[in-house]
C-alpha cells in the first residue's frame, strides 16, 4: 500500500456519517500538509443506495454489502457511525481481527464491550479509537489516554448530556415545568421522538462507564453505573435550590475512593460559584481532577453532526499519521486494575430534602428527631411557606451515607405528619469535602 494514500470505509451515512463525509471534503486540500498522506473514502456502507446517492458527490463509493469492505485489503481504516450493538459490534470485531483500524462513535458498544474490543485490537496489533463516544466534539478521551496519563485521576464530574441540560436550562431560566421544556427540546431536535435514554440518564450513564474505565484503569460497565433521570424534578425543586444558592444539573460523576469506584448519574445541586452551574442549553462540560495537574475543565458542544464528526476525524488523522510514518498504532488495554464499584447506598453526600408536613406545633421537631435517629445531621433548615393545614420545610443535610438517609426517608413515608413523599436531591461537593 502507498503510505501517501490511505483508504477508509465509512459505515453509515446518517446525521453523523454525513458530517464525517463533509469534513473529509473540507479537509482534502490540507491533508497532505497535516498528515503527510491523503485519506480517502473508498466505500460507504448504507442500507438505501438510492437515498444515500443524494448525499455524496460520487455514488460509486456506496455499497450495501459489508463483505465488499471487510475483504478489501486496500481499506485500512473502518469508521463506524451506525450505532447500536448489532450489527455494528460484529463488523468492528471482524475489522479488528483482519488487522484494520477502527474509529467509532458508538458509546453503547464501548460502554458494554470496550474492554474486550481494546484487547482484541491489541491482540491483532491494531487500534480502536472512540473520542466521539463520550462528549461529541469535546476532546476528553485523548487527554485521558495521553496528556493526563501521568496523573492519578480521582474524580471526573460534569454535564455529558445536552438534551437534559437544555431542558433544565429552560426550567431554570424560564420557569417551565418538565413537560413544557421537553416539548421545546423535541421541537428543536435536541430530544429524540423517544427521549428515554436522555431524560432517564441512560445516555450519560454509558459515557460515565467509559470515562471511569479509562480514568481509573479498572473495568466499569454501564450495568455498574447508578442512573437516575430528571423526570421527577419540579419548578419548586429548582426554585428552592436557587434560594439556597444552587442550580440543579444532571451530573455524571466518576470518583475513586478508598472503598472503591463510584460511578453514577443523577440530578445534583451545584453551587452557583462552581463553573458547571453556568453551563447552559445543549452545552457539555467536564471537570477532571488529577493528583499532579489539579483541576482541568473541558467545555463545548457535546453532540451534533459537525462536532461529533470533528472528534471522529481527529481519531482518523491520528491513525493516518502513524500509517504515513510507516509504523503501526497498537492498542494498549487501560484496565489493568480490578477495583470494586460501590453501590449508590454506600456513597456519601449532602442532601436537599423538601417535605410537605402538617402545619401544627412539633412538626419540625419530629423531622429533626427522625433524621437524628438515623445519623443524619442538619446543615440548614427553612420553613418556606405555610397554609391553613400544611407547611413546606426544606432541609440541607451534612455529609451522610445514603443508606442512612434512605432509612430516614422510609420512616417519613410511614408518618401521618408527612403529607407527601419527600423530594430528595443530592448536593455536589468537591472530593476533599466528601
Amino acid at each position: 500500500m502507498d503510505n501517501n494514500v490511505i483508504k477508509a470505509a465509512l459505515l453509515g451515512l446518517g446525521t453523523v456519517g454525513t458530517g464525517v463525509y463533509k469534513v473529509f471534503q473540507l479537509q482534502a486540500p490540507d491533508m497532505k500538509n497535516k498528515l503527510n498522506a491523503d485519506v480517502r473514502i473508498k466505500k460507504i456502507l448504507v442500507r438505501n443506495l438510492e437515498k444515500a446517492a443524494k448525499k455524496v458527490a460520487d455514488p460509486s463509493v456506496l455499497t450495501n454489502n459489508w463483505q465488499e469492505i471487510i475483504d478489501d485489503p486496500d481499506i485500512s481504516i473502518i469508521i463506524e457511525v451506525m450505532g447500536g450493538l448489532k450489527p455494528a459490534g460484529d463488523y468492528i470485531r471482524q475489522a479488528l481481527e483482519k488487522g484494520k483500524y477502527v474509529v467509532t462513535a458508538n458509546k453503547d458498544l464501548i460502554a458494554e464491550e470496550g474492554d474486550e474490543l481494546i484487547a482484541l485490537a491489541e491482540e491483532n496489533k491494531t487500534d480502536i479509537l472512540f473520542e466521539a463516544a463520550v462528549a461529541g466534539g469535546i476532546p476528553v478521551i485523548g487527554p485521558l489516554k495521553h496528556s493526563l496519563a501521568a496523573n492519578y485521576i480521582n474524580e471526573i464530574v460534569g454535564i455529558v448530556n445536552g438534551t437534559t441540560n437544555f431542558i433544565l436550562t429552560k426550567m431554570t431560566q424560564e420557569h417551565m415545568d418538565f413537560t413544557q421544556a421537553l416539548k421545546i427540546a423535541t421541537d428543536l431536535g435536541y430530544a429524540e421522538a423517544d427521549p428515554t435514554a436522555d431524560i432517564e440518564g441512560l445516555d450519560a450513564g454509558r459515557k460515565v462507564a467509559i470515562l471511569a474505565s479509562l480514568a481509573f484503569n479498572s473495568k466499569v460497565t454501564f450495568a455498574d453505573v447508578y442512573t437516575e433521570g430528571i423526570t421527577q424534578l419540579t419548578p419548586k425543586d429548582i426554585e428552592s435550590a436557587d434560594e439556597f444558592g444552587y442550580v440543579i444539573k444532571l451530573i455524571g460523576l466518576a470518583r475513586w475512593t478508598a472503598e472503591g469506584v463510584e460511578a453514577r448519574v443523577h440530578p445534583m445541586l451545584i453551587p452557583k460559584s462552581h463553573p458547571l452551574s453556568t453551563v447552559s442549553d445543549s452545552y457539555n462540560a467536564l471537570f477532571i481532577h488529577g493528583d499532579a495537574v489539579g483541576d482541568v475543565m473541558f467545555y463545548g458542544r457535546g453532540a451534533g453532526e459537525m462536532p461529533t464528526a470533528s472528534a471522529i476525524m481527529g481519531d482518523v488523522f491520528d491513525i493516518a499519521r502513524a500509517i504515513a510514518c510507516g509504523g503501526r498504532k497498537t492498542a494498549r488495554r487501560a484496565t489493568f486494575r480490578k477495583l470494586p464499584v460501590k453501590g449508590i447506598q454506600d456513597s456519601v453526600n449532602r442532601y436537599f430534602l423538601r417535605l410537605s408536613v402538617e402545619n401544627k406545633p412539633g412538626a419540625m421537631a419530629t423531622i429533626a428527631s427522625v433524621l437524628g435517629n438515623n445519623s443524619v445531621s442538619i446543615q440548614q433548615v427553612v420553613q418556606k411557606e405555610a397554609h391553613s393545614d400544611q407547611a413546606e420545610i426544606v432541609v440541607v443535610t451534612d455529609l451522610v451515607r445514603e443508606s442512612h438517609l434512605n432509612d430516614a426517608l422510609m420512616t417519613f413515608r410511614g408518618m401521618s405528619v408527612i403529607k407527601s413523599a419527600p423530594a430528595m436531591i443530592r448536593v455536589y461537593g468537591k472530593l476533599s469535602e466528601n
